[in-house]
């Protein structure tokens, strides 16, 4: 399969901390009371951006929402994962200053998004919408697996943690694919793998000495 152009990954930590557990569902709980239900609020956040994004393009024009917007969205997108790989026990480490320390999160900018094409990722990620439903029951019932194993040992099995960072990988390539960042669908993929392979934001190509 052709890499795609966003880039999760993050690094499993030897062992997880049984208060962490404790401080997520309080977490949730918070999230719940204000919003309703967890859900909500995160599917808000994906009708959002393309709305976001159809503003940006109409404000700085396609070229300079690429250029000059490209880097600050994939920030915000960036400590969207992190908090997403904390709730979901990816990692113990909360997202408060430096989410690029804590998950792998690159988005190689490109296309020329426009303010239609911007809204109709709206429609065009229907089907995506469909397969989260039946992604996110499993999801729930390995996050409450994986919540009584930490905290009886610290732990819980590897081939769980890559369900839950395949189902992340997934959902942050949508992101950056919502936000017009990426010209190209996301795959319907649940990659559980390591993203090692996969290419890195290119930089901009520096002065000779």
């Amino acid at each position: 399969m052709t890499e795609y152009p966003v880039v999760f990954d993050i690094t499993r930590p030897e062992k997880f901390e049984r208060t962490q557990v404790f401080l997520r569902i309080l977490l949730l709980i918070i999230i719940s009371i204000v919003t309703g239900t967890v859900g909500w609020i995160f599917g808000l956040v994906y009708l959002l951006l393309p709305v976001l994004a159809a503003i940006l393009v109409s404000n700085r024009g396609r070229e300079r929402f690429i250029e000059e917007e490209g880097a600050r969205v994939s920030g915000w997108l960036r400590w969207l994962v992190a908090f997403y790989a904390y709730l979901i026990i990816l990692t113990d480490r909360f997202p408060t200053e430096r989410p690029e320390e804590i998950v792998r999160f690159e988005v190689r900018a490109g296309g020329s998004p426009t303010v239609g094409s911007a809204l109709l990722r709206l429609v065009y990620s229907i089907p995506n919408a469909f397969v989260f439903l039946l992604l996110g029951i499993v999801s729930v019932a390995v996050w409450l697996i994986a919540a009584v194993m930490v905290l009886m040992r610290e732990s819980y099995p590897e081939g769980l943690y890559n369900f839950q960072r395949g189902v992340l990988r997934w959902e942050a390539r949508l992101l950056g694919y919502h936000a017009s960042l990426v010209e190209e669908y996301p795959p319907f993929a649940l990659d559980t793998g390591s993203a090692e392979a996969a290419p890195a934001v290119e930089s901009p190509p520096q002065p000779s000495p």
